[in-house]
């Protein structure tokens, strides 16, 4: 089998400190080749991987200022549809963009749907019918679209060890946008009486200084930036819960299933992937609004951190991503054939 991941070039693959997509088409390539599969990774150059790299973009375009990201995006996928013919399967993990040339990829193309960005980029999905999609969970899927399979984002289970020990400190996690409910966050540690470590890029700047750093103290709440994955296990696995006040229908949410593989409780708003994610009272609970996320802290803190541990290897290890999309693909090479 030969496949070729096409991945994002926003951020390095595997990124340093952010870059979700990355990361996912990081963890399949990798699964992929250790079960001795031909992978092709086209990524920025400076990419990681023991797969086969290739590409036309030095460096992530977001990590750049000089690189112009719909420039380097076309180049990337003009490139990749240039060697389409040289595959059994393109796996798309750059959104829509690849589907516009749908019709002319000379090999099965799988578009792995991670989160839209707005009704509006549609009819580029409605229009490539040549594509078949795979959503990153049942909240997330479109009416006016068919899907090939759910599968659920994998996570590398040995850079993310089991914390035994329950910290006092909860710990937001992500872009600090008010989708991602930083400001809700805050209110939350302090009507639970805990400190608060706020990790993520800042992804409107606007909100950061209006509602989030004017709470920054360095005790009662601190920000820590972007973590890295070396950091991540050390910030997410040190405390007492993660909190996730989402206020939009989350497609996925990394940083949750990251959390509970370092036995770490989540409190999270019931929008989008989080009723699938989160099992109530066994993983974390699921919660209306900022008075009943600090009414159950404490709750969350004294859950059995090794139970929940034990449905993150279950559920959310890369291996069990890498074993659903092989299983995709060979249906669809041999639907082909």
């Amino acid at each position: 089998m030969r496949v070729a991941i096409l991945g994002p070039i926003a951020w390095r693959t595997p990124p340093r400190h952010y870059g979700p997509w990355e990361q996912i088409a990081s963890l399949i390539a990798e699964g992929l080749v250790l079960r001795g599969v031909d992978v092709t990774l086209f990524a920025s150059l400076d990419s990681v991987t023991s797969a086969t790299l290739d590409g036309v973009c030095a460096k992530g375009y977001a990590e750049d200022p000089a690189l112009d990201g719909r420039i380097w995006e076309a180049l990337h996928v003009a490139h990749a549809l240039k060697r389409s013919g040289e595959f059994d399967l393109i796996h798309n993990h750059l959104d829509w963009l690849p589907l516009a040339f749908a019709a002319s990829f000379r090999a099965p193309l799988l578009t792995t749907i991670h989160g839209f960005s707005g009704r509006g980029i549609l009819p580029a999905y409605l229009n490539a019918r040549s594509s078949s999609y795979v959503s990153i969970s049942n909240a997330d899927r479109a009416a006016e679209l068919s899907y090939v399979a759910t599968v659920y984002h994998g996570i590398d289970l040995d850079i993310l060890p089991f914390s035994a020990t329950t910290g006092d400190e909860l710990v937001v996690f992500g872009r600090i946008h008010p989708d991602k409910g930083t400001a809700a966050a805050i209110q939350i540690a302090r009507r639970a009486g805990r400190r608060l470590v706020i990790c993520g890029i800042v992804q409107d700047v606007g909100y950061f200084r209006e509602q989030v750093e004017p709470h920054i103290d360095g005790d009662r709440v601190r920000y820590l930036g972007s973590v890295g994955p070396e950091r991540r296990a050390e910030v997410l696995g040190a405390a007492a819960a993660l909190l996730h006040p989402i206020a939009f229908p989350e497609p996925f949410g990394l940083s949750v299933v990251e959390a509970m593989a370092c036995g770490t409780p989540v409190i999270a708003y019931p929008l989008g992937s989080m009723p699938e994610v989160v099992d109530p009272g066994l993983t974390g609970f699921l919660v209306d609004g900022v008075e009943q996320a600090a009414a159950v802290v404490d709750r969350a803190a004294a859950l059995d951190r090794g139970a929940i541990r034990r449905v993150a290897e279950r559920r959310f290890g890369a291996a069990r991503m890498v074993d659903d999309y092989r299983a995709v693909y060979e249906r669809l090479i041999g639907a082909r054939s």
